[in-house]
């Protein structure tokens, strides 16, 4: 019982505290333990690399809370899921910088740090060296682009992600009147994994815990992707040379444009990689406009 008034007190200091336009806040998604983790004993992790802080080991999930100034709110809120490969979370640059950007925009934004695959501490997470020769993308079916199929341990964090992101959006509705916020003008953006992550919490398709909009950028869907007949519009940005990641976002594209369904895609050429909210000289540095243009065709932006 102690636990769960700890949590409706978090709960109660977060929403005063931000209609205040104080700092942002950190609330615990669930009360008490995450469900499907209780057993969970490895501890979370926060390091620094490259300037951006880079999350390990999450088992229990958290939202923050940035709301923009009253003078430029406009009712849109959005659930920033950071990426990392289900392994690891960059706060900073794939969800603070972004929430950041949507503040100044009027958008209330919403960080959430989801569950993520455990690993000891001190494991070493670097990735093995491709094979010799050129490498093969990935063979996608039924737009599903996970590139480790059949890895059970990432299929069950992914639920898990998946579970977070769901409650995300059911806590964001819950407070939208103190938070300023249409509680039918709320979306998903993931980044990377985030992608898969915020795909799968849309393609469940559960009343409530669904996204008014969703945002890919460079998230391909981590599962078969089966359009649910009230699927919300779909906005996509990514390189053209991601390795596999590329195509994924292209099946998931093609998949809501099968199901008749709204979805916008943004390919950049010489682009391989994540990008985020960072300035290359290139065309990609636009993408955030492109959004805001599709947000505002779909009426998003509109009080």
């Amino acid at each position: 019982m102690r636990a769960v008034n700890v949590v409706r007190f978090s709960l109660m200091l977060g929403v005063c505290l931000s209609a205040l336009g104080a700092a942002p806040i950190e609330l615990r998604l669930w009360p008490g333990k995450a469900p499907g983790s209780e057993n969970w004993s490895v501890p979370e992790s926060i390091t620094e690399r490259g300037g951006s802080r880079i999350a390990t080991n999450v088992s229990d999930p958290t939202l923050t809370v940035y709301l923009p100034d009253t003078s430029k709110s406009n009712g849109a809120a959005i659930v920033v899921a950071p990426g990392g490969a289900l392994q690891v979370l960059s706060i900073d640059s794939e969800g603070t910088k972004v929430a950041e950007w949507l503040n100044s925009k009027g958008i209330a934004a919403f960080v959430l740090k989801y569950r993520l695959r455990q690993q000891p501490p001190g494991a070493s997470r670097t990735v093995a060296p491709p094979p010799a020769g050129p490498r093969e993308e990935l063979k996608i079916v039924k737009g599903n682009g996970n590139p480790a199929p059949g890895d059970a341990v990432l299929d069950e964090v992914l639920r898990m992600g998946i579970a977070d992101a769901q409650q995300a959006l059911r806590l964001v509705r819950k407070n939208a009147a103190e938070w300023r916020v249409d509680p039918k003008r709320v979306g998903l953006m993931g980044f990377s994994a985030g992608g898969g992550v915020s795909v799968g919490a849309v393609l469940a398709d559960e009343p409530g815990a669904s996204a008014d909009f969703l945002i890919s950028v460079y998230g391909p869907s981590l599962q078969d992707v089966n359009i649910p007949a009230d699927a919300p519009p779909l906005f996509v940005a990514v390189g053209s040379n991601h390795f596999n990641v590329t195509n994924g976002c292209l099946a998931l594209f093609a998949e809501w444009k099968k199901a008749g369904k709204p979805a916008e895609i943004h390919v950049y050429d010489q682009v391989s990689g994540g990008f985020a909210m960072s300035k290359r000289g290139l065309p990609v540095d636009t993408w955030p406009d492109r959004l805001l243009d599709w947000m505002q065709l779909h009426k998003l932006l509109q009080p």
